[in-house]
């Protein structure tokens, strides 16, 4: 079985700092292979948490789609805990350049030595962890370099397609075709000079790609103001496929949606 479990739903800084919202990333599991996404504030706690538990040292690999703090608070813990903290030097880190470089990249140089490889995201490249291969469409337009991830499994399927942070361009639902989306809306409207999605974005990419399931997260306080369940409930009647609101801990199952 494929799954993937949402570890916080949390988007943007307000919403991570009161923790109205959990903020630890997304555990995804397809043929077997274990890869963290975004591992943000919590993380840790949320893994041991969970039930059943998520044990960080099933990882396989670790994956920033950028540098924010929200994203990547807990990726130095993450990579410890996958390791056995350094004494089992396993698993890969994939991450834009900017977290890994300059003056102060978030993940710390002394815990690279603990994972097998690091490796440095760039637009419209292919990785391979186990039987999965995860591509990296297009850079997004944001505050920092950033990737939005296409998930394909043993059999060449796109069966995950996960949109992070980006303000809306033309063209950038072509890019993510997944059987299932997920779409990271701060905003419930957009904002001048705010690199982020907004509710009507949501909409205009789901319009156009009907995908089997689309999963929205990443929330703002907008966002939970407005009751994103009831948002996705209006929109699911609306467009005619299936759009569901991310809640803390919830798990889809990928083979059956």
């Amino acid at each position: 079985m494929s799954w993937i479990k949402f570890l916080g739903t949390a988007g943007a800084r307000f919403v991570v700092m009161k923790q109205l919202r959990a903020s630890g990333g997304l555990w995804v599991n397809i043929d077997e292979a274990n890869i963290l996404v975004d591992p943000g504030p919590g993380c840790l706690v949320k893994c041991n948490s969970s039930k059943p538990r998520l044990d960080p040292m099933d990882l396989d690999a670790i994956i920033l789609t950028h540098r924010h703090l929200d994203h990547s608070n807990d990726v130095n813990i993450m990579v410890e805990a996958m390791t056995n903290g350094g004494f089992k030097r396993k698993g890969e880190l994939y991450a834009p350049r900017d977290a890994l470089e300059g003056n102060d990249p978030v993940v710390l140089k002394y815990v690279r030595n603990m994972v097998s490889n690091v490796k440095v995201l760039h637009e419209k490249e292919n990785y391979h962890v186990r039987n999965v291969v995860f591509e990296t469409p297009v850079k997004h337009v944001h505050g920092v370099e950033t990737y939005g991830l296409n998930f394909k499994n043993k059999t060449g399927e796109n069966i995950l397609s996960l949109i992070s942070d980006t303000r809306y361009f033309n063209g950038l639902e072509r890019f993510y075709t997944g059987d299932i989306v997920i779409i990271n809306v701060v905003r419930f409207k957009p904002m001048k000079n705010l690199d982020h999605l907004c509710f009507a974005d949501a909409e205009r990419i789901i319009r156009k790609n009907k995908p089997r399931q689309t999963v929205l997260t990443h929330f703002g306080m907008t966002m939970l103001r407005e009751k994103p369940w009831e948002l996705a409930k209006s929109l699911s009647k609306k467009l005619g496929v299936k759009v569901v609101a991310a809640s803390d801990g919830m798990t889809i199952d990928l083979e059956n949606i």
